[in-house]
């Protein structure tokens, strides 16, 4: 999802630092490591029921999870947030104990723990979910009504965790192998949509219950409820898999405008499948689901909130005037089904393998249906909103994600690299390559750093390592003495050696700064110099 463009500033420490001095909680490392209690078993499946009240707003359900056992251990750890509460846990008939510390609870298993044995537990929970204040960037359920006065109800929880509402084990690195099955009764008036497929929907005496199924591994935070008076369309798309069902879902008094804006779904497709691959989950189809908020990138089930019109919320974020051609939320929320939902990051340290990735498949979409000019310029135009206040990458094992500019920053280094390698074709299939060889895994930005550099053949550490691991933008200081240009690298980390396009007397020349002064001589007087827009780097003449 997109966050705010207007952030909290922190406290910035040395350019050099890899992770600021943060004081971290036991809470955050029970929240963002792989704890003992956690690392013994895989979760093949999860078996989700909720029966949503929306007069009281509150819930209550069961999570039926299955497991494999990896390593011989009866305590597991469950996580679920308070408000909410655990009512029971049974496992093979009988009843679990468990101890609690914050929102992280310990089971105490009966049955002892056989290692390839393939197990369930069932967790009954219920209560008052956290509502969210400011959906998607404050997570937790959002409670409204729409214009005629009818109950509309969805999730949202990217950051705070899909504990803020269902029992689960709640870390980026653990995906269902098999799935869920997300069974949401609603009041009979009104529907549920969920990820994956409707496989059923149950006629109670004043209810309604929603079954959806998702056959793929899917990232928690992805699994969503939406609550309303909606009405529903569908397409086929002709896809590089073969037919894909796209369907619409949004509030009865907004179908007319939705199926006008709702046009650039297939087009983003379109787009998306030529640039990264095949949509990575055929199976379960994608859906564009209307939302009481703008919008975010939940598994085969995105969610909309931008007012049916193009730019954000009707803005350019690049004020260039191409990100006005599309519909923001449309496009990139759905580029997240290839970067987050297809490949995940196994720690949100590195969740700039969702959003820089996402960000940047902004401009590749303005590539495919304006041209190259047009995406250059749009992504040169986001930079602007970088504030390098933080290094990229944050800090591991305590969900801290790291600087905002994993958005902005994320697009620019990738469209930089696109520079490095040239060969725009190779740079395509180096994304496609990225889906295809992580398909359905997470990952870390290391894994994907090693692949890009295998891929296009040119060592990226130190590049990698400047731009996510450090604040400094690197600058080419040049000074020009008749025919004789003098460069060099400055604001860069050891062995830093990127070379740039220069465009000397108007003509595009490649130049290799280091941190040492170099010179070149050209055939006649330099009367004009500047560095390539495209590559991320500042430059000054020193005089």
């Amino acid at each position: 999802m997109l966050k705010k463009l207007l952030f909290i500033s922190f406290c910035i420490f040395s350019v050099n630092s890899v992770f600021t001095q943060e004081q971290f909680t036991r809470a955050d490392t029970l929240r963002g490591s792989i704890t003992p209690e956690r690392a013994w078993f895989d979760v093949t499946y999860y078996d989700l029921k909720v029966s949503v009240n929306p007069s009281e707003k509150t819930i209550e359900g069961s999570n039926t999870i299955s497991y494999k056992v990896l390593v011989a251990n009866e305590i597991m750890q469950i996580d679920l947030q308070a408000p909410m509460k655990i009512d029971k846990i049974v496992q093979d008939g009988n009843e679990i104990s468990y101890t609690s510390e914050g929102n992280a609870h310990f089971l105490k298993l009966q049955k002892k723990q056989q290692i390839g044995n393939k197990e369930k537990i069932t967790i009954f929970f219920s209560g008052k979910p956290i509502v969210a204040r400011r959906p998607p960037w404050d997570g937790g359920f959002t409670w409204n009504k729409d214009g005629n006065g009818k109950d509309f109800i969805a999730t949202s929880n990217q950051g705070i965790g899909s504990s803020v509402w269902w029992p689960l084990k709640d870390h980026p690195s653990e995906e269902p192998d098999n799935g869920i099955t997300i069974s949401v009764t609603t009041p009979k008036d009104l529907m549920n949509v969920s990820n994956g497929k409707l496989k059923e929907v149950i006629e109670n005496e004043n209810t309604k219950t929603w079954v959806w199924q998702v056959v793929n591994p899917i990232n928690a935070y992805g699994v969503n409820i939406n609550i309303g008076d909606y009405v529903h369309w569908s397409e086929k798309y002709e896809g590089e898999k073969g037919l894909l069902d796209m369907d619409y879902y949004v509030l009865r008094e907004n179908e007319t405008k939705a199926k006008e804006q709702f046009k650039q779904a297939p087009m983003m497709m379109k787009a998306f499948e030529h640039w990264f691959g095949p949509y990575p989950f055929y199976e379960d189809g994608y859906k564009l689901v209307e939302a009481p908020y703008l919008g975010m990138e939940h598994q085969s089930s995105v969610t909309y909130g931008n007012k049916f019109q193009n730019g954000y919320l009707g803005r350019d974020l690049s004020e260039t005037g191409w990100g006005l051609k599309f519909d923001f939320i449309i496009i990139h929320e759905s580029g997240h089904e290839w970067f987050a939902n297809n490949i995940t990051n196994k720690d949100v340290a590195d969740m700039w393998v969702h959003e820089g990735f996402t960000n940047y498949s902004e401009n590749l979409y303005l590539d495919y249906y304006f041209g190259k000019k047009a995406s250059s310029e749009y992504v040169i135009g986001i930079r602007k909103n970088i504030l390098n206040d933080r290094p990229i990458i944050g800090q591991y094992n305590v969900n801290y994600p790291g600087s905002s500019d994993k958005y902005y920053k994320g697009a620019n280094i990738l469209h930089n690299i696109r520079q490095l390698i040239e060969d725009d074709e190779k740079w395509r299939q180096i994304l496609r390559g990225l889906n295809k060889y992580f398909y359905h895994q997470t990952v870390s930005s290391k894994q994907v750093e090693e692949y890009i550099s295998k891929k296009s053949g040119i060592d990226l550490t130190e590049f990698f390592d400047q731009y996510l691991r450090t604040t400094m933008v690197p600058k080419v200081e040049y000074s020009l003495d008749g025919k004789n240009l003098k460069f060099r690298y400055v604001d860069i980390i050891e062995n830093f050696d990127m070379p740039v396009i220069a465009i000397i007397n108007g003509n595009e020349e490649w130049i290799y700064p280091t941190s040492t002064w170099k010179t070149k001589t050209l055939s006649s007087a330099i009367k004009t110099f500047e560095i390539k827009k495209d590559f991320y780097v500042n430059s000054e003449e020193i005089k």
